[in-house]
């Protein structure tokens, strides 16, 4: 079976996380992570710098498919605009160079890598390190993104894409826990 490299996008309209991972038979193994750290200064200068920021790592690591994240309803109608310019910065580097977007919810993320659509950043964070074999926890937001390109990788099958498939989708709402991970390692 052939390797597919997704990358998972985290937008901000102050910081914008990125996670790059390869697919290959069920397995999921880390290749690069970070942040796109934005000027502090008009939004429009902002949203041009994850337009170019993305594109460099869609040029760079040239990936076979893109994640991003869902808007949500935020409490700040302004900062719910905001997060939607900036997944529209990253959605045109992706369009730009082909790639289907694959979006998802920031609560099935949350539960196709911890099991709980409700974890806080911290059980992001260490479930991402165990899936991934990391030696440190990732910074948040790059975890975020590593969580979504993972949640994206769940969700693949070998006849395309499904919503909600996998080894998780058909159990109640449990956490994972370590002994689930080693059980599919």
């Amino acid at each position: 079976m052939a390797t597919t490299r997704v990358i998972g996008i985290d937008p901000g309209s102050r910081i914008t996380g990125f996670g790059i991972i390869d697919v290959s038979n069920g397995k999921s193994v880390y290749v690069n992570s970070g942040c796109i750290r934005l000027p502090d200064e008009a939004l429009s200068v902002r949203l041009k710098h994850i337009f170019q920021n993305v594109s460099a790592l869609l040029e760079e690591y040239k990936p076979d498919e893109f994640a991003i994240e869902e808007v949500f309803l935020a409490k700040n109608a302004n900062s719910a605009l905001k997060l939607g310019q900036a997944r529209g910065a990253a959605i045109v580097a992706a369009s730009l160079r082909d790639l289907i977007v694959h979006e998802y919810a920031a609560r099935r993320v949350k539960q196709s890598v911890v099991g709980n659509g409700n974890a806080d950043k911290e059980q992001v964070q260490s479930m991402v390190q165990l899936l991934l074999a990391l030696s440190s926890k990732p910074q948040a937001d790059a975890a975020d993104a590593l969580a979504i390109a993972l949640c994206h990788a769940n969700t693949r099958t070998s006849g395309g894409l499904e919503y909600g498939v996998g080894k998780r989708a058909g159990r109640s709402s449990k956490r994972w826990t370590e002994q689930d991970v080693r059980k599919t390692l």
